[in-house]
């Protein structure tokens, strides 16, 4: 995200009374017919964010940057998104680092490639495969629109079940339907070390993942979760849980790449299985 004055390109977030969302992109001469409205894009380009605007018919709305979960929820899409609540928890169970190399499949609409974009930074590269001609095209519109150009992106019109033409990975990170057809791929692509992360909805998919790691002899520390958020509405002495949330939307399993032993044979921390490190912290409190 970007600061100081808006710039042609930008996208913007416009709150209305009701709190309602309009996602609109910059475009100098181009005039947004709004619900309560028309609003000139030139009358914001070159003002700043965090103010009051209003449209032709005197309706008043709160204009701010548009931040990534802010865009990727709003943005058009093709496939499946993944979610804001899933995408931060990624990053930080796959350790996306400043300075990565990154492989993800597929490329989808491109809200985890934008994610991972701003996590590796400028030293970083991200490798991105996506067998479907329509994606990737929306895909490059939509990051096009929220980050700009990336000479840290490589995009591969590539099936990742047939092969990963790309090596020396630091993470790999699969959002495709049978993810355990690219572990033994993954084996040679990954470093040693490394993370694999892949994100499925079904728990048929997720337990075939954890035994295809297994199995492999080539990962340890394979663990599995899922994230839950609930907003809280808090009005003065009204304090309650919000009635809809975001529950199940997929299962995410993390594993390391370590030194290759007996196929089936468990190494170090990997007999942790399925279960995730808050299971492990219980088990250590209950010892004596």
């Amino acid at each position: 995200m970007r600061s100081g004055s808006l710039k042609d390109g930008e996208p913007v977030l416009l709150i209305d009374r009701k709190d309602r969302r309009y996602l609109i992109v910059l475009r100098a001469g181009t005039v947004s017919d709004l619900r309560g409205g028309k609003l000139p894009h030139d009358d914001l380009i070159g003002t700043l964010e965090g103010r009051p605007v209003g449209t032709t018919r005197g309706e008043t709305f709160l204009m701010v940057r548009a931040t990534l979960a802010e865009f990727v929820l709003a943005m058009p899409r093709g496939a499946q998104i993944i979610y804001p609540k899933d995408l931060s928890a990624i990053l930080l169970a796959a350790d996306i680092y400043p300075g990565a190399t990154v492989l993800e499949a597929g490329t989808g609409s491109g809200a985890l490639t934008m994610t991972l974009l701003r996590a590796v930074g400028p030293e970083g590269r991200v490798f991105s495969y996506e067998v479907r001609e329509d994606f990737s095209r929306l895909a490059a519109q939509n990051i096009g629109r929220y980050l700009g150009s990336s000479d840290q992106l490589v995009t591969r019109a590539h099936d990742i079940y047939e092969s990963i033409p790309d090596g020396g990975l630091d993470r790999i990170i699969l959002d495709v339907p049978e993810p355990w057809r690219v572990v033994h791929h993954a084996v040679t692509a990954l470093r040693q070390g490394g993370v694999l992360a892949s994100y499925v909805p079904t728990v048929p998919q997720a337990v075939r993942m954890v035994e295809s790691l297994r199995q492999s002899g080539a990962f340890a520390m394979v663990e599995t979760f899922e994230t839950l958020v609930r907003p809280w509405n808090i009005e003065g002495a009204s304090v309650r849980p919000a009635h809809r949330m975001v529950a199940h939307t997929a299962f995410i399993t993390t594993a390391r790449r370590v030194e290759q032993r007996t196929a089936g044979g468990e190494q170090g921390t990997a007999s942790a299985g399925l279960k995730g490190p808050d299971h492990r912290d219980q088990q250590d409190a209950d010892e004596p």
